[in-house]
């Protein structure tokens, strides 16, 4: 894996302010969700953050294998991180906010943070395109 290829990534994700996550539960089920902020960490880790919903907190306490995509619908350009995750930790929590007193299903009240190991990127794109790392 090239750092060249892993600055480039987060540079991307912090222009467009998203990158999608991909987990799996035990019993292999994907699970999508989206998050607002992608870094690089000094010990070469990438941390994604944000209001993570349940099923990606559940996830992430149950394995560590994970996805990142931080994708350019304008160009059709973009990267897909794929490692190995630590647990969420809480970096953020709401304090008595309650949009309804009886809000079902609940909305998330932490903001959490991942640190990923990526192993390999690959170029991601709608168009057609190989899954093989990039060199």
């Amino acid at each position: 894996m090239k750092q060249e290829e892993l600055h480039q990534a987060v540079a991307l994700a912090e222009r467009l302010r998203h990158v999608f996550i991909l987990t799996v539960d035990p019993e292999g089920m994907p699970h999508l969700a989206a998050a607002d902020n992608l870094t690089l960490a000094p010990d070469g880790r990438v941390r994604v953050s944000g209001w993570f919903c349940p099923g990606t907190v559940n996830n992430l306490l149950a394995g560590d294998r994970i996805s990142l995509v931080v994708w350019d619908q304008a160009t059709d350009s973009g990267y897909q991180l794929l490692g190995r995750a630590g647990k969420p930790r809480e970096v953020a929590v709401l304090d008595g906010y309650l949009p309804e007193e009886n809000a079902s299903p609940p909305i998330p009240q932490i903001n959490r943070e991942v640190a990923i190991r990526v192993v390999k990127i690959l170029a991601f794109s709608h168009g057609p395109h190989y899954d093989v790392e990039m060199d």
